[in-house]
């Protein structure tokens, strides 16, 4: 175990979380969670996404709905992305922003699309074409579209080949996609937030209901190694003043083993922040390991005053658009 204080630790497979920690670089908000917790898969993770606990059935997601707020009708950059091999999750949900899903930064790129072959792309011949007048407005859009993805393309592409010789991260797929995360930052071309994911559902996931102890011990190993590879990539590139990184989970575990060496569906969980601009520690008291809510921790900390916390103090977003009411923010940053 390595001992935060007399009373919590992280998981012995987290060492890289604790040096996160000593370094400032982590802090941990406990007891997140909301009245009445949902203790199934799809009701809870649609209310994490949604961030309605009374709307659960609303077809935005709290990250769609922040784009929406800000989208630019000239712009033709994607504020958002979902990095990862499966299905982009609900709280990406836009009313009028489309949000792409890439595996890696080669789908952001023109040589996936027709016209290109041997290496030499005919869009570059783009940049030589007449302007398209604004009374052909959907040409003038084509265009401009085209434009952007090849500058785009040149960027991500630099941005690659800065970090090759020197980046080093665990072969794991959070890892892959969180890789992917620094290029997309480094190539600086508009995109404010990123998601991905870690363990999914069923087999292979944080939801043992038996044995436990093996799966949990590989998928934090995974967690801890692979954030802390690409909070140290971005170190190194002076990135990490720039990055905030937000973990979340749709609920907890039971406090008790259930007979079966695995844990039932819980209530309260922490959230971890990481970057460069946190006051670092704990935020909030641990919940009572006594004082249960049937058999699961007691939230304390509405996870909608995290997400104020994301969308008003880092983002620079209006915060009550997106969450329908005020929440008052953590002080966790030290901007």
């Amino acid at each position: 175990l390595h001992k935060i204080n007399s009373l919590l630790g992280f998981h012995p497979r987290m060492e890289a979380f604790m040096r996160l920690y000593k370094a400032g670089h982590l802090s941990i908000v406990h007891g997140a969670g909301y009245p009445n917790s949902d203790r199934s898969h799809e009701g809870a993770m649609r209310i994490w996404h949604t961030a309605d606990p009374d709307r659960p059935g609303r077809q935005t997601g709290w990250l769609g709905r922040a784009v929406d707020n800000i989208r630019h009708a000239d712009s033709t950059n994607a504020p958002a992305v979902f990095v990862g091999p499966i299905a982009q999750p609900f709280g990406l949900n836009a009313e009028n922003v489309i949000v792409p899903s890439i595996r890696s930064p080669s789908d952001l790129t023109t040589d996936q699309m027709p016209g290109y072959a041997n290496g030499q792309s005919q869009w570059n011949h783009a940049a030589g074409l007449p302007r398209a007048d604004r009374d052909n407005p959907l040409l003038h859009l084509l265009q401009k579209c085209t434009l952007n993805a090849c500058a785009n393309e040149r960027r991500i592409e630099a941005a690659a080949k800065t970090a090759a010789d020197t980046a080093e991260y665990p072969p794991f797929r959070l890892a892959e996609d969180l890789r992917t995360v620094a290029q997309l930052i480094r190539a600086d071309i508009g995109i404010r937030i990123f998601f991905t994911e870690l363990g999914g559902g069923g087999i292979g996931g944080f939801d043992n209901h038996a044995n436990q102890l093996g799966n949990h011990c590989a998928l934090l190993h995974q967690l801890s190694e692979s954030l802390a590879a690409f909070i140290h990539d971005l170190k190194s590139d002076k990135l990490l003043d720039r990055v905030l990184l937000m973990t979340f989970s749709e609920f907890g575990r039971t406090v008790r083993e259930n007979g079966r060496r695995g844990t039932g569906h819980g209530a309260a969980a922490p959230i971890f922040l990481a970057g460069g601009k946190l006051k670092g520690g704990l935020v909030g008291s641990h919940p009572s390991l006594t004082d249960l809510d049937n058999g699961a921790l007691k939230f304390h900390t509405d996870f909608r005053r995290v997400y104020a916390t994301v969308l008003d103090r880092w983002l620079g977003f209006e915060s009550r658009s997106v969450l329908d009411r005020q929440f008052e923010p953590l002080d966790v940053l030290s901007v």
